[in-house]
């Protein structure tokens, strides 16, 4: 077998998988954002690249965070979602806490917590493996993308200005996600495409 017939061989077991396809490196601004099949909490299989021709928000979420809490307690998190898949824009929230964290939440839990907040994101994604979140260099919760109609990543951060777990802090901050939203649903540019996340690490498996 030669290599060329390998590789085709390998990509194609890693898409069976509901892995990460191509994503040898990590999301950067600017480049093809990395596709990936995850199950949402129904078991439902979600692929990025589906949604091309929509711009896209990933999510990281996990209901433990203190500064998820903030986002979501204070119904910051809610409005963002309604305002903008109003708008046709796709949320997907991404779970990668691993099953044996004290913070994970079964696909069951998640959903009813999704519920019990009157959240509305497109799909709640599972990624116990940590696949999803390794290739885009997800850090904390929350950690912030967009990614534009011809799957391009143009933003990649946190959520507003104002690193803190203080919902009153939400009032005086930027909010880069609806900023750059409002940028690029507008075709312009976003002015703030990187910036640096802040909330509670990642619990990723091994």
């Amino acid at each position: 077998m030669n290599r060329r017939s390998l590789i085709r061989l390998l990509l194609a077991a890693t898409a069976a998988t509901g892995t990460v396809v191509g994503a040898a490196h990590a999301a950067t601004v600017g480049q093809s954002a990395p596709d990936f099949t995850a199950l949402d909490t129904q078991g439902k299989p979600v692929k990025l690249s589906d949604f091309k021709g929509k711009h896209v928000v990933l999510e990281w979420t996990n209901p433990g965070c203190p500064f998820v809490v903030k986002h979501y307690g204070s119904g910051n998190m809610q409005a963002l979602q309604k305002e903008f898949t109003a708008k046709g824009v796709v949320w997907l929230a991404i779970n990668s806490t691993e099953t044996g964290n004290n913070d994970y939440r079964k696909p069951a839990d998640l959903a009813a917590w999704v519920a019990q907040q009157k959240a509305t994101p497109t799909a709640t994604l599972m990624d116990e493996k940590g696949t999803v979140g390794k290739a885009y260099a997800a850090r904390t919760t929350p950690h912030m993308y967009i990614v534009d109609p011809k799957g391009t990543l143009v933003y990649a951060g946190g959520i507003d200005s104002v690193p803190s777990a203080n919902p009153k802090d939400i009032a005086t901050a930027t909010n880069y996600v609806r900023q750059g939203l409002n940028e690029a649903l507008a075709g312009k540019p976003i002015s703030a495409a990187t910036t640096k996340p802040y909330g509670c690490s990642i619990k990723y498996a091994g």
